[in-house]
């Protein structure tokens, strides 16, 4: 004889579920080691001195070498995928994401969201959540703190639609707010050679662009391993059964694998612009594919100093990242929408030392 209960097991959120001012605890706790940084380096080909050794880290004022400002964002991320953007159509962007403090190896992180938005499509299938996410370490002490916002599947088509908010969001983060998360640089300590590139803060001009140059092309084994490391469980990313009857015909590559890359691949040009202080503002403008290469290329925006500092300088940089388009002629736009090939712009802070 069988006995109905109820269910054991969670489906997810859909837009109907959500309401404004709602914070939503996220599961599971997780530890970060050097083994994750190491699998990270793996998976990315990431190269930047601070984050590949403690020698270099200590040299220059940090206790050892930090987790990848990169990584930190993905696992608390993460974190709020199954209660936000489980039954999600496309996460769609993102805006003043603040590194407030650094991650390193044994800190344990959590994440909590708060819903600030919500909005129906015009389609009536879905709808878009705005959520601002804080992660924090086992001291309570908040390390990234950023808006996203996704949109969302409805349970029901019919289902009346709330109010619709929308939140006012600041264009870039305020340079006073930049640089918490990077202790005292000791400028003459940092090796030019060791960290691959002689161009330091004062030798970047705004209006300034760069090829990265090269390219990498994304396998499914490896951006399925990566958002596993997240513990990223949209189902997009991983389910060919469901995905191979959906839109696209197979698994969506996770938007954060391409900010990843793109990052990676900025060493080629970005060598000392080794700290990401903050992320004013991120579009994901297209899918990407196993199969896909990936190319990028960045525009120096501003270069800022930071007030009471004189380590460490600001710029603000733009990088837009293509699929299957190497980038020497730096494609962005075509007519009032994007070039075909783009697939990531990303508008964000990042610190590199200036001159002794």
């Amino acid at each position: 004889m069988t006995h109905a209960t109820a269910s054991k097991t969670a489906a997810g959120r859909f837009f109907e579920d959500f309401r404004i001012g709602e914070t939503i605890r996220h599961a599971t706790p997780r530890t970060l080691n050097a083994g994750d940084a190491s699998l990270y380096s793996a998976l990315y080909g990431t190269r930047f001195a601070l984050q590949s050794a403690d020698t270099f880290a200590k040299a220059i004022g940090y206790p050892e070498s930090p987790i990848d400002d990169v990584l930190a964002f993905h696992v608390v991320f993460g974190k709020t995928v199954a209660d936000v953007s489980l039954n999600a159509v496309a996460n769609l962007g993102y805006a003043e994401c603040r590194f407030v403090k650094a991650v390193y190896p044994g800190d344990t992180l959590t994440s909590t969201s708060e819903v600030i938005g919500l909005k129906e499509n015009s389609n009536k299938q879905s709808g878009v959540v705005y959520v601002r996410s804080r992660g924090f370490n086992q001291h309570g002490d908040t390390v990234l703190d950023y808006v996203r916002w996704v949109m969302v599947r409805k349970r029901d088509h019919h289902s009346p639609a709330p109010d619709a908010v929308v939140p006012k969001l600041v264009e870039a983060v305020a340079l006073a707010d930049l640089g918490s998360a990077c202790p005292a640089i000791e400028r003459a300590a940092y090796d030019d050679t060791l960290s691959g590139s002689p161009n330091r803060f004062e030798d970047y001009v705004a209006g300034e662009r760069i090829d990265h140059v090269d390219g990498i092309t994304v396998e499914e084994a490896e951006h399925m391993i990566a958002t596993r490391l997240y513990q990223n469980t949209a189902k997009v990313h991983f389910n060919q059964h469901s995905e191979g009857q959906g839109r696209f015909g197979r698994r969506l590559i996770y938007g954060g694998h391409v900010i990843s890359l793109a990052r990676a691949l900025s060493f080629n040009g970005l060598a000392n612009a080794f700290h990401i202080a903050a992320i004013n503002g991120g579009r994901h403008v297209a899918p990407l594919f196993a199969g896909d290469t990936v190319f990028a290329w960045s525009e120096i925006l501003e270069t800022s100093v930071l007030p009471g500092r004189d380590d460490v300088g600001a710029l603000r940089v733009r990088t837009v990242a293509t699929k299957n388009r190497p980038c020497t002629d730096f494609p962005l736009r075509e007519g009032d929408g994007y070039e075909p090939n783009v697939i990531l712009d990303l508008d964000y802070w990042a610190l590199a030392p200036r001159r002794p």
